[in-house]
């Protein structure tokens, strides 16, 4: 008798699923048996690249486009989502800017607006339209992907480090108000290894590397991991809270 994955038949929309950490996410979720709606905003090229690769755990998985930002994008959105594979059982929001300046005091406001628009309303907004169903049902799990920069002082990335602050409190405020059936929680990253990372000299790389206990750069396959650990019934006993995933340099309190 063929042994039954974890997350088979659940549904799982992932935001920013092209690439990256999103990527990784929807195929950790795809080996363990879940649908998957990928969710991209420009990069479609990508977006089926991902596709390709979820079709080998012989899964469902749909393409959806949507700016995350935009309400009625994130509409449509859930709307699609229930319309090819039906309700949504796992969230992930992982669409997310970063628009660094050299001058961390420039504190331009378009620039402040962008972030806020994908960082924050893109957390909020999918978050707003996937609740109700869940709370009818009485059961759904929700994990953000925030950084490590909305834990500590940033000062050359006063805009998005304020960002990713504000998912974690979100997280940590929602949660109350939608338990017990409801479940969410937030997943910070540090350094992951990127084509920008790989890009580094190897004196800097080196140093990076060293100032880590574990003594290396994260792979987007250890956030999936964690990722899919709080989406996971052996967390049950888990909302609310941030897990930092850095290579041990942060330690929450």
């Amino acid at each position: 008798m063929r042994k039954k994955n974890e997350f088979e038949g659940k549904v799982a929309l992932i935001t920013g699923a092209s690439r990256g950490i999103g990527r990784a996410i929807a195929i950790n979720l795809a080996k363990n048996g879940a649908n998957i709606v990928i969710n991209y905003n420009s990069n479609l090229k990508a977006a089926k690249k991902t596709q390709k690769l979820v079709a080998n755990e012989e899964v469902k998985s749909e393409i959806i486009k949507a700016d995350v930002s935009k309400e009625t994008d994130i509409k449509y959105l859930i709307r699609q989502t229930k319309k090819k594979l039906g309700h949504i059982d796992f969230l992930v929001t992982n669409a997310g800017i970063a628009l660094l300046s050299k001058d961390p005091l420039e504190l331009n406001y378009n620039t402040w607006k962008k972030t806020m628009a994908t960082n924050v309303d893109g957390t909020l907004l999918p978050i707003k339209a996937v609740l109700p169903g869940m709370l009818k049902r009485k059961y759904g799990r929700i994990v953000c992907i925030t950084s490590i920069a909305g834990l500590g002082m940033r000062p050359n990335m006063i805009t998005y480090g304020t960002s990713k602050a504000a998912v974690i409190a979100l997280v940590r405020n929602m949660s109350a108000a939608i338990s017990p059936h409801v479940r969410i929680n937030s997943v910070a990253p540090g350094l992951i290894e990127t084509d920008m990372i790989e890009s580094l000299d190897k004196k800097t790389r080196k140093n990076m590397i060293d100032s880590t206990p574990l003594k290396r750069i994260g792979k987007a396959e250890d956030i999936a991991n964690t990722v899919c650990y709080l989406l996971s019934e052996k967390s049950d006993f888990t909302t609310g809270q941030t897990l930092v995933t850095d290579r041990g340099r942060h330690t929450l309190p």
